[in-house]
């Protein structure tokens, strides 16, 4: 028997589904073929019997959730520590490696102190809530992650404003309307947008931030979410701040769950903030840790990092992202060029998007299709993310069936 409450679940799945945001069943992978030669991992699909897929939608930009050393690490912590924390920090969840990898995170990002989080989207909401009082004006750029939005409904500040996508002037007039009307500012923003893979001017935003700090009683504040910055934008993987070779970030967040292949989220900022909120944010107070084994694997993900593979990963990143970007625009397609391993496919229609992934699939290749609703009419596209597992040959693959795509679905009309 249905009940009432089901009842109305049921039409809100069905308005989902009519408004084309409804997400549907996940593609669960069953197994990874490891990387042989000049082929790259392979993956297999629930019901898709034995046939192999590149995966072209992963975060783990630098291959690492593959790497024998990190997969070895988080084995021998297991053994040595469990399986999980058993309980939350500040009973008696905190375990050494939970220690050495925020210590080793505050180090590779030159902050006094970082703090993990059980994921990025925890530490975002985590760390925003406690900052804001009623006294606080929260500007956010209109194109951040759903986390960031979330965040700023929660904490329910004494004003909000949205600015114009990476629109300085606009964050400027922004800025300026709070003068005299609130004692503090947050600036918020995302590093690297997910969509686009475009970034923001951490440079120029944290100008303004310091050009404006003195109007405010308790200043202007910049929090950057840099998820998909880290370990995959810059000279050595340290995101968009060192890309735009910014400073005056107070608060950077990030994730260990894409470029570092591991699981959970951070904050690295003052030992001031960070001291605040191990004591006021309920997403660290209440929730477990990641656990020692993830903990000791993200030490390892980060020791290679900053070594010597490190620098080699990031440039075959970059070179991987090159060759894609000019394969694409060799047959035709519209694309988003950047530094980063984010290649938007603009295909500008939804009925096309969806074909063309669906193309993609039946010939091996997984990919996200970015339709209407989720971006206006017109933005439409493909998001493909290059990874340093990937070879050259699986990129010149790929490309060779989007050429067919592009011949097959133009003469077929889907």
């Amino acid at each position: 028997m249905t009940t009432k409450i089901e009842k109305t679940l049921e039409l809100r799945l069905r308005e989902l589904e009519t408004r084309g945001t409804l997400k549907g069943k996940e593609t669960v992978i069953t197994g990874v073929k490891s990387a042989q030669s000049q082929r790259g991992p392979r993956f297999f699909i629930q019901g898709q019997g034995n046939k192999e897929f590149i995966r072209m939608n992963s975060n783990s930009y630098l291959g690492f959730s593959l790497r024998r050393e990190i997969i070895e690490r988080e084995e021998e912590y297991a053994r040595r520590y469990g399986s999980g924390p058993g309980a939350v920090r500040f009973i008696s969840g905190t375990f050494e490696p939970h220690v050495e990898l925020e210590r080793k995170l505050a180090a590779f990002h030159r902050r006094e102190e970082a703090m993990l989080f059980s994921s990025a989207y925890a530490a975002v909401v985590g760390t925003i809530t406690p900052l804001i009082d009623q006294e606080t004006a929260i500007i956010s750029d209109e194109l951040n992650h759903n986390c960031i939005i979330n965040a700023i409904r929660l904490s329910q500040p004494a004003s909000r404003a949205v600015y114009r996508h990476v629109d300085m002037t606009d964050l400027e007039r922004a800025i300026q309307a709070q003068v005299g009307m609130t004692k503090r500012v947050i600036v918020i923003t995302d590093g690297i947008f997910s969509m686009r893979g475009d970034y923001a001017p951490l440079n120029i935003i944290s100008e303004l931030a310091a050009n404006y700090d003195d109007r405010f009683d308790e200043g202007v504040v910049l929090i950057v979410d840099d998820s998909h910055g880290v370990g995959a934008f810059g000279d050595t993987g340290r995101g968009t701040e060192e890309y735009t070779h910014a400073g005056g970030v107070t608060v950077l967040l990030a994730t260990l769950g894409k470029a570092l292949g591991v699981n959970g989220g951070y904050m690295a900022a003052s030992s001031t903030i960070v001291a605040y909120l191990r004591e006021t944010a309920p997403f660290y107070i209440y929730s477990n840790p990641i656990t020692p084994a993830e903990a000791g694997a993200a030490v390892a993900a980060l020791d290679i990092l900053t070594g010597n593979d490190g620098v080699l990963l990031l440039k075959k990143l970059r070179d991987l992202t090159r060759r894609f970007e000019d394969g694409l625009e060799s047959l035709g397609y519209e694309i988003m060029r950047s530094d980063h391993p984010i290649v938007p496919i603009m295909i500008r229609n939804t009925t096309r998007t969806s074909c063309l992934v669906r193309y993609l699939f039946e010939h091996g290749v997984l990919t996200t299709g970015i339709k209407y609703p989720v971006v206006p009419q017109g933005d439409e596209e493909i998001r493909c993310q290059i990874s340093a597992d990937h070879t050259a040959s699986d990129i010149d693959y790929v490309l060779d069936i989007l050429a067919r795509a592009h011949k097959e679905i133009n003469r077929d009309s889907c």
